[in-house]
């Protein structure tokens, strides 16, 4: 089954898709219906039930399952309120659109070409809820362990970077604050690139007016968030720290 992706000049078949995650579906309606956004439902006249938007209602509860049991057996000392906190740092809409993107998942949407024109396609709130349809998805055509590897290997692992990347502001500000003699953290915007639908911004993370870090993102706070990743790498190198190269959520 094959599938107009972003480039309507390219197409992404749904054999490419099962290739990346893993996971070839049995039913292979179910993992078009997980792509299937319900502006291009209703431009298709199908009905509203065809988009994504139950089966991303079943994958929310499978994903949030699966973490929870994830952490509870990961961290036998933990507190409730840490656990919840991580767990909503793993399983938030950025974090989950980054996994997405990893997966180059963005591409198989499938949606109407209003929402496509306004910049759909990059839309972390689309793109982490498509993330949840396939899990629900997979859920339903493979049944719980299915879904469980299929979030073990993506969505919880290399689980250290990833919630590094996240909250890379707060973590570097709490660097910042442990420098002697003090030091001022700012961010700025130093530029724009693409059109209105699909502009990207570029910040550059600056300590005492000195660039540390840059960042590209298609919002000021994704921008920020990758410039606040690159000058943590930066920093753990200047103080012997391993780092790991970053990867960009955008």
């Amino acid at each position: 089954m094959k599938l107009f992706g972003k480039d309507q000049n390219v197409v992404y078949n749904l054999e490419g898709l099962e290739k990346k995650i893993g996971y070839i579906f049995q039913d292979k309606k179910l993992l078009k219906q997980a792509l299937t956004h319900s502006s291009f439902a209703n431009e298709q006249r199908i009905n509203r039930l065809g988009s994504y938007e139950r089966l991303e209602f079943l994958g929310d509860a499978v994903l949030e399952l699966v973490s929870s049991d994830f952490l509870f057996h990961e961290n036998p000392e933990m507190p409730e309120g840490q656990l919840t906190r991580l767990r909503s740092s793993m399983v938030c809409e950025p974090a989950l659109a980054y996994c997405a993107r990893d997966l180059e998942l963005e591409k198989f949407i499938l949606l109407g070409k209003g929402e496509e024109g306004t910049g759909g396609r990059n839309r972390d709130s689309i793109i982490s809820d498509v993330m949840e349809a396939v899990i629900g998805a997979m859920y339903l055509d493979g049944g719980f362990q299915a879904a469980h590897r299929f979030i073990h290997r993506f969505v919880l692992s290399d689980l250290e970077n990833k919630i590094l990347f996240y909250d890379s502001k707060s973590v570097l500000q709490e660097m910042i604050q442990s420098i002697p003699g003090g030091a001022q953290l700012s961010y700025a915007l130093v530029g724009e690139e693409g059109p209105d639908h699909d502009k990207q911004f570029i910040v550059e993370a600056r300590l005492n007016e000195k660039t540390v870090g840059h960042g590209k993102g298609r919002t000021k706070k994704a921008a920020e968030q990758q410039a606040a990743y690159q000058a943590i790498l930066g920093l753990r190198k200047q103080t012997g720290k391993d780092g790991q190269d970053g990867k960009t959520c955008i």
